[in-house]
């Protein structure tokens, strides 16, 4: 893989999971993730003059993206809720690496080798062992789901921004509006329901969100850009590697519990995901 994009997908995947650990950490993670998608949109509408506005055919990738991104922002919210980080985190990001490596064979006919496979293995067995407690009990079965729909959701707006990246004249031009039009209805709606809600109460949630909202620009930014010149499988797995930070932070910064367990697991995630990176040159 090109150094480049080596370097800028590391580094979205170390600023993804710093802003999920930002919504996880307070106590009002719709605020939290509604402040980041808006300061993330008008970052993108500073953009649009900038660059050309996508073609005609470029708009139902835009659109399509858009739609996921409201439910990709739900779902995390709640997995959030009613789950810890260092558990819904690595369950959400680690199963994404499987469903684009599906949703790219067939929609762009990308395909893995035996290494990639192995690797795609390895991711799953380290998830089903996120999805169980100490001593074998069942964790919340809600956040699983919330974990498991949130990674469906990230696998189908991956390829979907794979594709329309690339058929984008200007990939800088479809970043802009996919921030644009994927960020303000999720901000909009939760105004709409703390429309009562004393300003002083939220003043907090606002500031992190706005700090939040600037990685999250700069993250996936980043990826979106990786997705249009090299192959979705590949950039997902290594984007995913932020699995290991965001349970590192759990454990050891939100005080969560069984964090040697969870990290062990972690860990087995990123090696899977890494071999499915390095398969690529096998």
């Amino acid at each position: 893989m090109d150094p480049l994009v080596l370097t800028l997908v590391l580094s979205a995947a170390v600023c993804h999971a710093g802003w999920n650990a930002l919504v996880k950490s307070g106590d009002a993670p719709w605020v939290r993730m509604a402040t980041m998608m808006a300061i993330s949109g008008v970052c993108g509408l500073v953009m649009t003059p900038f660059f050309p506005m996508p073609e005609a055919a470029v708009w139902p990738y835009l659109l399509g993206s858009a739609i996921i991104h409201q439910v990709y922002f739900t779902t995390v919210c709640l997995g959030y809720r009613l789950g810890d980080l260092s558990q819904v985190y690595p369950i959400q990001r680690g199963i994404a690496p499987f469903l684009v490596a599906a949703g790219a064979y067939f929609a762009a006919g990308e395909t893995l080798n035996t290494a990639g496979i192995v690797s795609v293995a390895i991711i799953g067995l380290a998830i089903i062992s996120l999805t169980t407690g100490k001593r074998g009990e069942s964790v919340n079965p809600k956040a699983v789901a919330c974990a498991l729909g949130t990674g469906t959701m990230i696998a189908a707006y991956t390829v979907l921004d794979g594709l329309g990246g690339r058929e984008a004249g200007d990939v800088f031009g479809y970043i802009a509006w996919l921030m644009v039009i994927g960020a303000f209805p999720f901000g909009l709606s939760v105004a709409f329901f703390h429309r009562q809600t004393p300003l002083s109460e939220l003043r907090q949630d606002i500031r992190v969100g706005v700090f939040g909202g600037l990685l999250t620009f700069a993250a996936y930014g980043a990826v979106i850009w990786a997705l249009s010149i090299t192959p979705m499988t590949y950039v997902s797995a290594l984007r995913e590697t932020s699995v290991v930070i965001a349970a590192l932070i759990g454990s050891r910064m939100l005080n969560e519990p069984f964090g040697g367990r969870r990290i062990a697991a972690a860990a087995c995630v990123a090696a899977g995901v890494i071999l499915l990176q390095l398969s690529r040159a096998v």
